[in-house]
C-alpha cells in the first residue's frame, strides 16, 4: 500500500505542479513537491533552522560537511559551504568544479554545464566520497551504537549479571527478545547463538536510523532508512549471511530438487534460483518503501495548511500530522523487526537440514 501511496502522490503532485507552473510565481504558489523531494533526498550539508531576523530577512542555518573527490590520481578535499556560497566554479588541480543537482561536475573557469536533449547534464564527474547527510546520520548511528553496547558491556563486566537497573532494564529485555524469539524461534538450536550478534547489529541499526530520520530538528531529520543505497546494503550484507553458510541440503533443494517428477523440476528449480535473489530483493524494497512513505505523509500533511493558505486546515492538519507521527514511531521499530525476522527465516531455511 505504501508503494503505491508514493505512486500515486508523485503522479499527482508532479501533475499539480505542470497545471499551476505557469502562475506559479504570481499566486507565490508552493513547491509541495519539491520541498518533500529535498527532504527525503541526500544533501551534501546539513540543515539546523530557519528564521528571520529582527531586519525582516530569512537566515538559513546549515551544517557544512565534508567534500571528498577523487580527481587527477589525488584526493581533494573541500567543506561543502565552499559550493553553496561560492559565485565562482571551485578550482581543482588544472579544472573548475561546480555542485548541480546534488552531484559534482568539472566545467571550465565559468562554470558552464552542458545538457543533452533530455536536459541531463553530460559534463564529466570526478569520483565522490563526500559525507554527505545520510552518511553523516549513519556515523552518528554508529556512534549511539557503540555508546550503548560498550556501556552496557563495562556494567556487566564491573557488575556481573545482578538484576538490570537504569538503561540496562531496557536493553536487556530487547536483547534476549531477539536471541530468544527471532534467532531461536527461527534458526536450529545449535546455530542460532552464531547469527545472534549479526541479528543484533541488524535490528538496532535499523531501529536507531528509523528513530533518527522521525526526529523533526538537528541532528535528526535524515532519511537514511529511505535511501535505497543504504537498504540494498543492507540486503546485501543479508544475502550473504543467508547464501554463505547454507548447508548442503539447502543447495540440493534448489538445484536439484530431490522428489520430484523431471517435468515439475524444470520449472521448479529456476524459481528456486531466482529465489535466491528475490529474498533480499523484498527486504530491500520493503524497507526503503515504509520509511520514505512514511516522511511522504508527514509532509504532505503539513503542506496542506500552505497550499490552501487556510488557518482553519491547520489544527486539522497538525492533528492528523501528530498521529501519523506516533504511528512512525511504531513502524520504525516494526519494520526493524519485520527486518530482522525475515532475515533470520531465511537464514533458518538454509542452515537447516531437512528430508526429502
Amino acid at each position: 500500500m505504501r508503494i503505491l501511496f508514493i505512486i500515486f502522490f508523485l503522479l499527482v503532485t508532479s501533475l499539480n505542479l505542470q497545471a499551476s507552473s505557469e502562475h506559479a510565481e504570481e499566486e507565490g504558489a508552493v513547491d509541495a513537491f519539491g520541498l518533500i523531494m529535498g527532504h527525503i533526498s541526500d544533501s551534501h550539508q546539513w540543515h539546523v533552522i530557519d528564521y528571520t531576523n529582527r531586519h525582516g530577512h530569512p537566515v538559513h542555518i546549515s551544517m557544512p560537511l565534508p567534500v571528498i573527490l577523487w580527481h587527477d590520481n589525488q584526493l581533494w578535499f573541500y567543506s561543502s559551504d565552499s559550493f553553496f556560497h561560492a559565485e565562482h566554479p571551485v578550482k581543482i588541480g588544472n579544472d573548475h568544479l561546480v555542485l548541480e543537482d546534488g552531484h559534482f561536475y568539472l566545467t571550465d573557469h565559468e562554470g558552464t554545464i552542458i545538457r543533452d536533449g533530455q536536459g541531463s547534464i553530460t559534463n564529466p564527474s570526478p569520483l565522490d566520497f563526500s559525507i554527505t547527510k545520510n552518511v553523516a546520520s549513519m556515523i552518528l548511528s554508529m556512534l549511539l551504537l557503540l555508546l550503548i553496547f560498550l556501556s552496557a558491556a563495562k556494567a556487566y563486566a564491573r557488575y556481573g549479571m545482578p538484576p538490570p537497573k537504569g538503561f540496562r532494564a531496557i536493553l536487556e529485555p530487547l536483547i534476549l527478545f531477539v536471541r530468544d524469539d527471532i534467532a531461536r524461534s527461527q534458526i536450529d538450536e545449535d546455530k542460532a547463538d552464531k547469527f545472534v550478534p549479526f541479528l543484533l547489529t541488524l535490528f538496532f541499526f535499523i531501529w536507531i536510523n528509523n528513530l533518527i530520520g522521525i526526529v523533526p530538528f538537528f541532528p535528526g531529520g535524515s532519511n537514511l532508512s529511505g535511501n535505497i543505497s543504504f537498504t540494498a546494503t543492507l540486503a546485501v550484507f543479508a544475502f550473504l549471511a543467508i547464501n554463505i553458510f547454507a548447508s548442503k541440503d539447502y543447495w540440493k533443494h534448489i538445484f536439484i530438487a530431490p522428489g520430484m517428477p523431471f517435468p515439475i523440476k524444470i520449472l521448479l528449480v529456476p524459481l528456486e534460483f531466482v529465489g535466491i535473489f528475490i529474498k533480499p530483493f523484498a527486504l530491500m524494497i520493503r524497507l526503503f518503501a515504509n520509511i520514505t512513505a512514511g516522511h511522504i505523509i508527514i509532509l504532505s500533511l503539513i503542506s496542506i495548511i500552505f497550499i490552501l493558505k487556510s488557518i482553519y486546515i491547520a489544527p486539522v492538519s497538525v492533528l492528523l500530522s501528530l498521529v501519523m507521527f506516533m504511528l512512525e514511531l511504531l513502524v520504525a521499530v516494526l519494520q526493524a523487526y519485520i527486518f530482522t525476522l525475515l532475515t533470520a527465516l531465511f537464514i533458518g531455511m538454509s542452515t537447516s537440514k531437512t528430508e526429502h
